[in-house]
């Protein structure tokens, strides 16, 4: 099966030069990957990758990079963090008709960030739809999603101190 991503990662100054880094992407088995340079210090990698599942194709992505970029800082997994005009341009609907789903059932999926624009887990919004029925959702995109939000949760993980770790585990299972 085919799955479709992207990794976002922040460069150390010392990997700033744009054709070393492809050598050594390719070279680490990321030549499945469109790559954008467009922001300093910062790369962005679409991968289009073969693999038996969404969670086997991120992860071996995320091992690849680190064998070619070991300074770099993953940033984030996409798609993941997404707003209502995002989850109804991927359903193919008016980012009205998203909204009115939103409002108008108290199931809805609580955003992770809800300020001037609210911000939601691509897979929970996905299982939500699922739950809820009548839209046709494409699976390999469902599966990615829930993976780059694994990843990205993990991601958060790592970054609390180890006491606040325990102390936050324990208030949230």
């Amino acid at each position: 099966m085919e799955y479709t991503f992207t990794l976002k990662y922040q460069l150390c100054a010392s990997d700033c030069d744009h054709d070393r880094l492809l050598e050594r992407l390719g070279a680490a088995g990321c030549d499945d990957a469109l790559v954008g340079v467009g922001q300093v210090r910062r790369i962005a990698l679409a991968f289009t990758r073969e693999s038996a599942s969404a969670e086997t194709a991120v992860l071996s992505a995320l091992a690849d990079v680190k064998r070619a970029i070991p300074g770099a800082s993953l940033i984030e997994a996409t798609p993941d963090f997404v707003g209502l005009t995002d989850v109804a341009e991927l359903l193919g609907v008016s980012r009205q008709n998203m909204r009115k789903l939103m409002v108008n059932n108290a199931s809805f999926p609580v955003p992770i960030h809800d300020g001037n624009v609210a911000i939601w887990h691509l897979a929970d919004v996905f299982a939500w739809l699922a739950w809820k029925g009548g839209y046709q959702l494409e699976q390999t995109m469902v599966a990615v999603a829930g993976a780059a939000k694994q990843v990205n949760l993990a991601k958060g993980v790592g970054q609390l101190a180890p006491e606040m770790r325990r102390e936050a585990q324990a208030l949230f299972t």
